[in-house]
């Protein structure tokens, strides 16, 4: 991450706007149940918003250096902070009633990945959890802000397919300012 993308995505005012335009509009109405997963929280912009929505909240982190401060900060909280690869969750099958993804899945840098990494989301998802989240649009802009970063945002008219694809169901996409989603797993009948 360059030094200009990690001052904003650091900074109060970041967390400021994720907590107060997202989080809210995504979640509204759904249920996250006990314990939920969080994929790439980073510093934590989303984290400290989405612990007092659950009794437990494990955030899995790529970066170890942030997965420790990550840890350190919540210590004595309901949040655990992991580092590991989202793409091979060590999770059992069906251990969260939700998972969040925000705003770290242009940093993934395949669509193949990617498509992993949401195939793990539901793999540990229980029947009828919902995975939540917010990315960036694709833009000239972004695209410069990433310069020396990992850069491969999703395109919100394929991204529709891809859940279905993997198997996902009642999803609705919202595309503004960002990119919003909710999926859900399938409950057996």
């Amino acid at each position: 991450m360059n030094s200009h993308h990690a001052k904003v995505c650091t900074s109060p005012e970041w967390a400021e706007q994720l907590q107060t335009l997202v989080l809210p509009k995504v979640t509204a109405g759904i249920e996250l149940g006990e314990v939920m997963l969080e994929i790439g929280p980073g510093p934590g912009a989303a984290t400290d918003w989405l612990r007092h929505r659950v009794a437990r909240l494990v955030a899995i982190e790529h970066e170890q250096a942030a997965a420790e401060a990550l840890a350190l900060r919540y210590a004595d909280s309901n949040v655990e902070a992991v580092h590991g690869d989202a793409t091979e969750l060590p999770f059992a099958d069906a251990t969260f009633d939700s998972v969040a993804s925000f705003t770290m899945l242009h940093h993934v840098p395949t669509a193949a990945l990617q498509n992993r990494l949401l195939a793990e989301a539901l793999r540990v998802l229980r029947p009828g959890g919902a995975l939540v989240g917010s990315d960036s649009l694709p833009g000239d802009a972004l695209h410069h802000f990433h310069e020396d970063d990992t850069y491969n945002p999703v395109e919100p008219s394929a991204f529709l397919v891809r859940l279905q694809t993997l198997g996902f169901e009642e999803i609705t996409l919202g595309v503004g300012r960002v990119l919003t989603f909710v999926a859900h797993k399938p409950s057996p009948e």
